[in-house]
């Protein structure tokens, strides 16, 4: 739904603060994130949530500027001939780097009235020479009139280890402070002026002798931090900090190594992926199911019709190619999902059951065949998901907006929601699917930060955020969903609420993560149906507009009644 009528989150719907809800930092090292998809990220936090975040990344090289950068004298390069991006953004300040070796972070909290933007900037620098002192560096200071940090202020040998540029608005801050751990300060003497500063030098702690690691950094950053913003209140959690720089934790296609066999989907690379995200073990496959996960599956007439019809069309539900144990119920309520552009995967995530093989085209008549399917069945709530397709340009969204437009033309009253891949993060093949306005548009998270890389290595926590921001900014109901029992914390659980609350999710899904075959990642544990709704009760109260959640939940089930929940009639009802 619009931004204007979303739930506050961390409110009642009254505005009151929600029963329960504390104000702890919740940090997110989110390793090295693309700028645009962190700056969305930021600005998604800063419009909608009232809770207080900082943001630890590294980006691949880009330049940033502020309004009043002078770009003619300051920027001494050609960006893409350095690898670099050059990127406007709202703050203040001249033109900055950011990249590898540099510790980026984004606080997005709540300041006080009296304070301005001056004095949240001394805030910041005040926590980077204390964090400093504690790394073994002394002599941190600042200079009158120069935002950001320098060693030796007052002195000929005055040199800048941290810049800092920030945004205030209504009491809450954005943007941040970037602090060269071990960059390639090359960028900053030969190919700009850092920070529009010509006289004065640029140095890393790297190169003042100091080696430290990312990590050890961020651990000192984070605590005092919490101690500023937070009272000492910290909630973290890290995705892995080890990336393979040879794509090994890739599928051979997405390596560009063609077709080939069908893959296991769980090798000993991805065992020890999840050893590193801190699971060592696991139920056997052959462990007995608990009752609650024991569906009574009823196939009457009205079902086996609708099949029929999927049959005729030479279609394929997701509803019946995963084995979903809630057809014959979304079926009966008008509801079902159909997975278009193949069912052959680029990507091999340890949880699904999926065909690895090189995919075929998309069917130039699927856009068609579907709609005729929806109008003949009936349906008033249609599920579009597909596959990853890193193999097209556009990632299959050009062909999943196709659909939506030839559903509506069939028929117009049945509301359309998509399931969609993460296209790479890339801006225009998502506005390619935004441009057809889906009812509901949901992308899944799949689980907590610290499991994204052992249980999808192939995607990552903050592209999926930046995914749903992007949505929500384009004034579309965002949807996202995640499994319990693959080793995750009650306590991540609640911190990755509370991040979709802030972002301004409006549905939520959790349900438990099911292990397809022996190849697939092992079910660390049975949640109970008491925990699913505990999680239910504090994702709503954190201001998420409804969660569906039980120990059966998939990520279409009851879809049209959590469509129906968030509408601004259901929500002003509350």
């Amino acid at each position: 739904m619009p931004a204007a009528q979303r739930p506050v989150p961390g409110r009642t719907r009254s505005g009151a603060p929600a029963e329960g809800v504390d104000a702890p930092l919740r940090v997110r090292w989110l390793g090295r994130v693309p700028y645009r998809e962190a700056l969305v990220v930021q600005e998604a936090l800063f419009e909608h949530g009232r809770g207080q975040h900082l943001l630890l990344v590294e980006h691949p090289h880009v330049f940033t500027h502020g309004r009043t950068a002078d770009l003619a004298t300051n920027l001494r390069c050609e960006p893409a001939a350095v690898g670099a991006e050059l990127i406007a953004v709202k703050r203040g300040g001249d033109i900055t780097y950011h990249g590898p070796g540099q510790l980026v972070g984004y606080p997005i909290v709540a300041v006080g009235n009296s304070l301005g933007a001056s004095d949240h900037v001394h805030g910041v620098e005040d926590l980077l020479i204390d964090a400093l002192g504690e790394l073994g560096v002394p002599g941190a200071g600042r200079i009158e009139g120069f935002a950001g940090v320098w060693l030796d202020p007052g002195t000929s040998d005055e040199r800048k280890i941290a810049a800092i540029g920030v945004r205030l608005r209504r009491g809450r801050t954005m943007h941040g402070f970037a602090l060269n751990v071990s960059t390639d300060l090359t960028y900053m003497r030969d190919h700009i002026v850092a920070c529009g500063i010509a006289d004065k030098a640029v140095t890393s702690l790297a190169e003042e002798g100091v080696e430290v690691t990312m990590r050890e950094v961020s651990d000192v950053i984070a605590r005092l931090a919490a101690e500023r913003w937070a009272g000492g209140a910290l909630e973290r959690q890290d995705v892995a900090w080890a990336h393979p720089s040879d794509g090994r934790d890739l599928s051979a296609f997405s390596r560009g190594e063609g077709p080939g066999e069908q893959v296991k989907l769980v090798s000993p690379r991805a065992t020890a992926r999840m050893e590193a995200a801190g699971v060592t073990e696991g139920l056997s496959i052959e462990t007995r199911k608990p009752d609650w996960l024991r569906p009574r599956v009823e196939l009457g007439p009205e079902v086996m019709e609708l099949r029929k019809t999927i049959r005729s069309l030479d279609l394929v539900t997701v509803c019946e190619d995963a084995g979903c144990p809630n057809l014959s119920d979304c079926w009966s309520d008008g509801t079902a999902t159909f997975m278009v552009l193949g069912e052959r995967c680029t990507r091999a995530c340890g949880f699904c059951l999926v065909d690895t093989r090189r995919p075929l085209g998309p069917a130039a008549d699927e856009p068609g065949r579907v709609a005729e399917a929806i109008e003949r069945m009936e349906l008033d709530h249609a599920v579009l998901t597909m596959v990853a397709r890193d193999d097209l340009a556009d990632g299959g969204m050009a062909h999943v907006a196709a659909c939506i437009e030839a559903i509506r033309l069939r028929r117009p009253s049945a509301r359309v929601e998509t399931l969609i891949s993460d296209a790479k993060g890339d801006d225009a093949s998502l506005e390619l699917l935004f441009a057809s306005r889906p009812d509901v548009m949901n992308h899944n998270v799949e689980t907590v930060a610290r499991l994204q890389r052992a249980v999808r290595p192939s995607a990552g926590y903050a592209r999926s955020l930046s995914v749903l921001a992007r949505a929500g900014a384009a004034g579309l109901t965002t949807k996202t969903g995640f499994m319990a029992g693959l080793g995750e914390t009650h306590d991540e659980i609640v911190g990755l609420l509370g991040d979709l609350a802030d972002l301004g999710v409006d549905i939520v899904t959790i349900g438990q993560y099911l292990r397809p075959t022996s190849h697939h990642l092992p079910i660390a544990r049975y949640a109970e149906p008491a925990e699913f709704d505990a999680w239910k009760r504090i994702g709503e109260s954190l201001g998420i507009g409804h969660v569906e959640a039980s120990p059966l939940t998939r990520s279409s089930y009851h879809a049209k009644q959590a469509s129906d929940a968030v509408t601004p009639v259901a929500l002003s009802a509350r």
